[in-house]
């Protein structure tokens, strides 16, 4: 779903992996050691999304990987938040449009949206198909 392609470049000077994104040209991550590249670049992007979210941006379709990239998986919570609020976008429905279809008062909506509430997958999936998409899962072996 939201499979976000990371440069990372190890910095002698500082001794730190700084760690960049094509999709986010503003985010910039850096982890300490190789061990906490993968769980930086995923607060990061988490962190990146959550901002656009709140600034009612659409979150970017995730270009493909190059050579010397590594992918970062998000949370599926996280993917579905931000599908969410691109369906919102392209739709055209408010907040407040969402609440009247889920049954729900507005800081329920702005939770769902919330991507550092654990949010319940069952009502994601719902208000997906409410505005129009369908919600698929796969499990493969990496």
């Amino acid at each position: 779903m939201f499979k976000y392609a990371a440069n990372v470049s190890f910095d002698e000077e500082t001794g730190q992996y700084e760690i960049s994104f094509r999709d986010f040209s503003n985010l910039h991550c850096v982890a300490l050691t190789e061990d906490d590249i993968e769980l930086e670049a995923r607060d990061g992007l988490t962190a990146a999304i959550g901002d656009l979210i709140d600034s009612r941006i659409p979150v970017p379709e995730p270009t493909d990987a190059k050579e010397g990239d590594i992918v970062i998986h998000l949370p599926v919570l996280t993917c579905m938040k931000a599908a969410l609020h691109n369906a919102m976008i392209n739709t055209g429905t408010r907040k407040a449009d969402l609440a009247r279809k889920l049954n729900q008062k507005g800081p329920q909506i702005d939770r769902l949206l919330d991507v550092s509430h654990a949010s319940k997958v069952e009502t994601l999936e719902q208000a997906l198909y409410l505005l129009g998409y369908e919600v698929s899962v796969s499990v493969a072996r990496i």
